[in-house]
C-alpha cells in the first residue's frame, strides 16, 4: 500500500513523519485491497481555536473505489495521528464486517433454501413470514432507517405520494427507488 504524507500549515519533520507511517502500518498490516493511504496534517491558524492541530486520513480502495476517511484534531499532532488512526481502524472493521456478512448472505442465497419435505418436487415453498407496519416517511429517511438495520431494501409507505415504495441498495452502492401504482 503507498503511504503520502501531505502537510499543511505546518513542516513535516523526520520525525512526525515518521510517527506517522509507524501508526499507518497497523493499517497495512490488516491488508484488505485498499491501494493508497493518504495522510493529511493541517494545522489551523485561528487562535481561537484551542485544538488546531488536524490529522485527516483516507484510504483510497482499488478494486471497489470505497473510500474511507478518518479526522481528528487535538492540540499535538502525535495524539491527533493517533487518534485518527484508531478512529480508521474502528471504520475498517465495521466495513470488512459488512463485506463479510454480504458474501455469507450471496452464499447461503446461492445456495437457496431448504424446502420443506412436504413440497412437490421442482416447487418453491414459501419457509418464513414477516408481518410489517407500513410507516410513512420520505425515500432519504426510508433509506437510513434500511442503513440503520443493515438491510439491502427497505419497505414503507411514501409520505408524499401515500404510495407502497422500496427503496434498495444498488451493486454500485446507490440507492434504487421503486414506486408502485395503486
Amino acid at each position: 500500500m503507498q503511504v503520502v504524507i501531505k502537510g499543511k500549515n505546518i513542516e513535516v519533520t523526520d520525525a512526525l513523519r515518521d510517527h506517522a507511517r509507524q501508526k499507518v502500518s497497523k493499517i497495512e498490516k490488516l491488508d484488505l485491497g485498499f491501494k493508497e493511504i493518504e495522510v493529511k496534517l493541517v494545522v489551523e491558524k485561528n487562535p481561537s481555536i484551542q485544538e488546531n492541530q488536524i490529522a485527516e486520513l483516507t484510504l483510497f480502495g482499488n478494486r471497489n473505489g470505497r473510500i474511507l476517511r478518518a479526522t481528528e484534531r487535538d492540540r499535538d499532532m502525535y495524539v491527533a495521528v493517533d487518534k485518527a488512526v484508531s478512529k480508521l481502524q474502528r471504520q475498517i472493521k465495521k466495513y470488512h464486517g459488512k463485506q463479510i456478512d454480504r458474501t455469507q448472505a450471496q452464499e447461503s442465497a446461492l445456495r437457496g433454501p431448504t424446502p420443506p419435505e412436504e413440497a412437490p418436487e421442482g416447487v418453491q415453498a414459501i419457509v418464513k413470514t414477516k408481518s410489517i407496519a407500513l410507516k410513512p416517511m420520505t425515500p432519504e429517511e426510508a433509506a437510513l432507517q434500511m442503513e440503520m438495520l443493515g438491510h439491502d431494501f427497505f419497505v414503507f409507505t411514501n409520505a408524499e405520494t401515500d404510495n407502497t415504495n422500496v427503496v434498495y441498495r444498488r451493486n454500485d452502492g446507490n440507492y434504487g427507488l421503486i414506486d408502485t401504482s395503486r
